[in-house]
């Protein structure tokens, strides 16, 4: 009996385990994992970089020439959790370098909220980010939002 109850365990296991292949492979596996074969050769990639740094040294320029749009004042929310990343005013730069974040100057209120819950429900994948939202709540989202989403007018205002 004890045979017929490893064999038909054995089975079963087999079975989930080509279930599991069959839908692309486990997840660090999976479809995730294909992304790495898109990437395409190592001239491929160096070429990529170097283009991409002669964006952001033109990016860096144009900052220089527009000059400081930071002059605004942001909350000390925002200043602790948020500038170290993404930079005092959203930009993604800090004297013309970029920083570890993405830009978030110019996203709506929507976008930020919806990212900040998507990054606390794991559905975007940040360690960084999870890290700092976890003890966050949705009223605390909101505020990052609304917060964030302002930057353009009042930097704009500041131009007049």
């Amino acid at each position: 009996m004890k045979n017929i109850i490893a064999g038909v365990s054995t089975l079963i296991v087999v079975a989930l385990m080509g279930y599991t292949l069959s839908q692309g492979g486990a997840f660090n596996g999976g479809e995730h994992g294909k992304i790495i074969k898109d990437l395409g050769t190592k001239s491929t990639i160096i070429t990529k970089v170097a283009k991409e740094k002669q964006e952001v040294d033109a990016l860096g320029a144009l900052r220089q020439k527009a000059g400081n749009i930071s002059g605004f004042e942001v909350s000390r929310a925002y200043k602790s959790n948020c500038s170290p990343c993404h930079g005092v005013n959203g930009s993604g730069y800090q004297n013309g370098k970029p920083m570890m974040g993405p830009k978030l100057f110019g996203l709506s209120e929507k976008e930020i909220y919806n990212t900040l819950v998507e990054f606390k429900s794991g559905r975007r994948e940040n360690i960084v980010m999870k890290g700092l939202l976890i003890s966050l709540d949705e009223s605390d989202f909101k505020d990052y939002a609304k917060e964030i989403g302002s930057f353009p007018s009042r930097a704009k205002a500041l131009k007049k």
